[in-house]
């Protein structure tokens, strides 16, 4: 099923195996952190601009540290809930702690998945980007994996509008 959420650019990208790389970026959020933490999975470090709906530095030039490590898009299926799996490998003292110290305290960690084409820095080419919540994570000093997904998709009430007399003076008549 074609993903839809991604620029022309980047479909045309995907479609021709370019010599233009595309970097896969994750950022991490949740209370306890003065600021989210921000990977690219390449060998080099990338600054880049955010969406102007981003949860943080909406439309603001922000750095993303180069990680090695894998991410595993999700499958787009007609059924089913989409996962990223994600590793991050050599992770510093820092992130290590923070995701521990966020697990351990019951904290919600947020994670907004984000494409980029090297040629094309000035916002991300999948739009929007996924917002997921890491629903799984385990790790040491060295990598952390984590499952991201949609945790309260399945909670969610359907349809969303409360459709009341209050609001809707005709439905009391």
């Amino acid at each position: 099923m074609p993903d839809d959420t991604l620029k022309m650019a980047i479909k045309e990208a995907y479609a021709s195996a370019p010599k233009v790389p595309i970097y896969l970026t994750m950022e991490f959020r949740y209370s306890l952190l003065t600021e989210p933490i921000r990977v690219v999975f390449d060998d080099t470090d990338l600054e880049a601009y955010l969406e102007d709906t981003a949860p943080l530095n909406p439309g603001e030039e922000v750095f993303f540290r180069r990680y090695a490590g894998s991410l595993k898009k999700p499958e787009l299926t007609a059924d089913g809930i989409p996962t990223i799996e994600v590793e991050i490998d050599n992770v510093s003292r820092e992130i290590y702690a923070s995701i521990r110290q966020a697990v351990l305290g019951g904290k919600v960690i947020k994670a907004t998945f984000r494409e980029y084409l090297a040629n094309d820095l000035s916002g991300p080419q999948n739009d929007p980007p996924m917002h997921l919540d890491v629903m799984d994570v385990r790790g040491d000093v060295f990598r952390v994996k984590a499952i991201l997904g949609f945790r309260n998709l399945q909670n969610k009430r359907f349809p969303t509008t409360a459709y009341d007399p209050e609001v809707y003076v005709s439905l009391g008549q």
